[in-house]
């Protein structure tokens, strides 16, 4: 990990298991991938839930405040965010 695509926090699943997840940007697509320790294999999640999107929503904006990102960043993750759960109340 490291790269200027990749972005990763630490939260808690609905059971209460705490975790880490990190989310790389490929091509025009995000892929988030999560570990319960530190030490265990990173896997796939397939279908993030929206906790982890708008996690990833607020970090994006913060790297794009700092220009690590381009400007046009949060616009796209939001666009992706409305697709997958129209019900959301995005901020």
């Amino acid at each position: 990990m490291g790269a200027k695509a990749e972005i990763s926090w630490k939260g808690r699943t609905a059971e209460g298991l705490k975790r880490e997840v990190y989310a790389r940007r490929v091509g025009g697509e995000w892929r988030f991938f999560a570990r319960a320790k530190r030490y265990d294999q990173w896997l796939p999640l397939e279908h993030p839930p929206l906790e982890d999107w708008l996690e990833l929503l607020d970090a994006v904006r913060r790297r794009t405040a700092r220009r690590l990102l381009r400007p046009d960043e949060p616009v796209r993750l939001k666009k992706i965010i409305r697709e997958l759960f129209p019900q959301a109340d995005l901020p």
